[in-house]
């Protein structure tokens, strides 16, 4: 339905509240195969640039490029593409809708992908890396808002934080696939590492298949004057739910009244973002910084701190990073109950502080010549345990803090600057300190990603918001039903819209 023959006005709807009540089902699982996925990418292409990083600088590889290059200047582009890419997705997809963004910004990266892996020079290789970068951040917004909008509050925490670690079982995946490419008894110096990146494009045409049937986000529909459409979804979820439990559905315990619009400006949404909600902004600002510094700046150059610093061959860093990504994506599937449970605030604060007090002792450790590859990837995990349940927060909190018409930019926003901050700079910094060979310059990188957890943690104990089990729209109400409520409207006033549909038994 094309936006100009959208007729707004000023509805009361129920469906937020029809959608929260909705028990587990299969239909949920679907949004999470069909939406959650792309963390599996994105983990998959990180641990693959780290792992065949090593194989690509050796000679014989097919491209003439540097190990630093490929954890520094390579790995930055893939942050910079993904930060561009939210926030111009992240517009597109609170204007345009959840569905035909995740579709776009999903083909972009099998596109990108699949042209790294046919590189034949070092620009053609940055250039697709940075394009890759631009499909995943512009994943990152579209599916996070589509997710938050669909599952039940009461699963909203844990399944957040579920989905967000599934980053590390592709980053499991990359370093398995890497062992195999890298056997050059199997495949030649300069094929194998670009088969590893033509996993991801298999991965990311399965992921295609099962997305066509995720549905748009009825919350959005219902702000932008298609509460038709919105009713029609709804109800064919709760008919579905109704047959899988083979019990009534309760009815909806509240509704909200809402002024349509078709289009929120930049400038409002941005307001709205650091004006009403400053406490929050620090926040997520906070949070974003911390983690993607430790992710970005330290695990793009880890293959590397074995290969110089313990003479682990290239072809074996795999081993050490799938152990990690056990580590890494157990924490958020055990923790992640919690969150909804014991709360959001001393979770998240505790998550954070813990994971930069055990990596201050890792770093001192390996400044003090304590460790070998096997002990430093034992303390990487329990450290990364923590700090991926952490990390995983991050992303849960700005996408159910901040109204409804602001969400997927949000999630753009404070995953593009935070990123920035941490993602970019980073992978820059740390690859001087390792290529120094020096074991203080990497005690030194380890410091810093610590520091920065553990004041995100000590943000969080002040400014967290108690977000777990409530409603989206509880949480932070949204713009237009903001204005319902201050009495705007355009003059074409509408009777009650999206009322519960008779329940059978």
């Amino acid at each position: 339905m094309s936006s100009e023959k959208v007729q707004t006005g000023t509805v009361e709807t129920s469906i937020p509240a029809r959608l929260d009540r909705l028990p587990w089902s299969g239909w949920h699982w679907l949004i999470v195969i069909g939406l959650g996925t792309v963390w599996i990418l994105d983990g998959l292409e990180v641990t693959i640039v780290g792992n065949v990083g090593g194989r690509i600088a050796e000679d014989g590889s097919g491209l003439a490029l540097s190990a630093g290059q490929i954890t520094g200047l390579a790995a930055s582009l893939y942050v910079a593409g993904a930060c561009v890419g939210a926030l111009f997705f992240g517009r597109l997809t609170d204007r345009f809708g959840r569905k035909k963004l995740f579709i776009i910004t999903l083909a972009v990266y099998l596109l990108a992908t699949g042209l790294t892996a046919v590189s034949f020079t070092p620009w053609w290789f940055f250039a697709c890396r940075f394009l890759t970068g631009f499909g995943i951040g512009g994943e990152y917004a579209a599916i996070n808002s589509a997710i938050d909008e669909l599952i039940p509050s009461k699963h909203r925490g844990r399944v957040d934080l579920a989905i967000n670690g599934s980053f590390w079982f592709g980053a499991m995946l990359g370093a398995l696939l890497s062992i195999v490419a890298l056997n050059e008894s199997l495949f030649p110096g300069n094929v194998g590492w670009r088969l590893s990146f033509g996993l991801g494009v298999v991965l990311g045409l399965v992921i295609l298949l099962v997305r066509r049937h995720v549905p748009e986000s009825p919350r959005w529909l219902i702000i932008h004057g298609r509460e038709d459409e919105a009713e029609q979804i709804v109800a064919e979820i709760e008919e579905r739910v109704e047959r899988e439990t083979g019990a009534p559905l309760p009815e909806p315990d509240k509704s909200i009244k809402i002024r349509q619009r078709r289009v929120i400006g930049f400038g409002e949404i941005a307001s709205t973002m650091v004006k009403a909600y400053p406490k929050r902004t620090i926040l997520g600002m906070s949070l974003f910084v911390g983690q993607a510094f430790l992710y970005n700046a330290v695990t793009f150059g880890y293959a590397t701190i074995l290969i110089d610093f313990f003479d682990v061959p290239s072809g074996h860093t795999g081993y050490y990073y799938a152990v990690i990504a056990v580590g890494n994506f157990a924490g958020p599937l055990l923790l992640g109950p919690l969150f909804d449970t014991i709360g959001r605030k001393p979770m998240i604060a505790g998550t954070y502080i813990l994971s930069g007090v055990l990596l201050l002792v890792t770093a001192y450790l390996f400044h003090a010549g304590s460790l070998n590859a096997t002990t430093t990837t034992a303390c990487w995990t329990v450290v990364l345990f923590f700090a991926s349940t952490g990390a995983s927060s991050a992303y849960l909190t700005v996408s159910e803090v901040f109204p409804m018409e602001t969400r997927a930019l949000a999630i753009a926003f404070f995953y593009a600057v935070g990123t920035a901050i941490g993602g970019i700079t980073g992978p820059q910094l740390f690859s001087r300190l390792i290529e120094t060979g020096n074991p203080d310059n990497v005690a030194l990188a380890f410091a810093i990603g610590a520091v920065l957890m553990v004041a995100a943690g000590v943000v969080a104990i002040f400014f967290g918001v108690n977000a777990e089990r409530r409603s989206l729209e509880d949480i932070a109400k949204p713009l237009t039903a903001q204005d319902a409520e201050d009495g705007e409207d355009d003059g074409r006033q509408r009777p009650t819209a999206s009322r519960p549909r008779p329940l059978t038994a």
